[in-house]
């Protein structure tokens, strides 16, 4: 005992098997554990630099296609717009307009963005409408109402976010011979 070699004592080939196996488990528990803990930490890492990629795949998305876009609505708006100026002269050429404004339309859902319209007899909504003019009416229901749609409003498909607001012109109730006059000159200017 001391400190040679032969002074250990021998391996006791008789020992406890049982408690070997229970030991190399343990290890065994204990690498697979921190294997565990690894594995989450590569996970969390991967799904944190997923979320970043999609915020930098949107904003890159954005970047290059809200020009197009805007550019696209101008035009949807005045193949419109002719489409019903000429659906009383030459329906033809209005129904080919509203044709190539239909595939318009579906060129700027794909690109992530819905057209809505204001409808006739709808509410005014704030954020949503956008007012182009009045229109006078004697009837009081009609006040505050979408009387004419003039122009497509878009909304932000995943968000849900109005884009732009509709255009149209508002009914306006006013009872009153002065206030007619008022409202028919108020009209006249909002259709300039």
């Amino acid at each position: 005992m001391d400190g040679h070699p032969e002074d250990k004592p021998a391996p006791d080939t008789d020992a406890d098997p049982l408690s070997e196996v229970a030991t190399r488990l343990g290890r065994v528990e204990e690498q697979l554990a921190d294997f565990h803990r690894r594995s989450a930490h590569r996970e969390g890492v991967i799904d944190r630099l997923h979320e970043e990629n999609q915020r930098f795949r949107e904003g890159l998305r954005r970047v290059i296609l809200e020009p197009i876009v805007t550019d696209l609505l101008r035009l949807y708006d005045s193949m419109t717009r002719e489409a019903g100026r000429l659906a009383g002269t030459d329906a033809g050429v209005a129904r080919m307009l509203e044709g190539y404004a239909d595939e318009t339309e579906m060129t700027i859902e794909r690109c992530g963005y819905q057209l809505f319209r204001a409808v006739p007899g709808e509410p005014f909504q704030a954020g949503r409408h956008g007012p182009a003019g009045t229109v006078p009416t004697t009837d009081p229901v009609c006040d505050n109402t979408v009387a004419e749609a003039l122009a497509a409003g878009v909304l932000e498909t995943e968000t849900g976010r109005v884009r732009r607001p509709a255009r149209a012109r508002f009914h306006r109730y006013d009872a009153g011979p002065t206030g007619q006059q008022r409202a028919d000159h108020q009209s006249h200017v909002g259709s300039e």
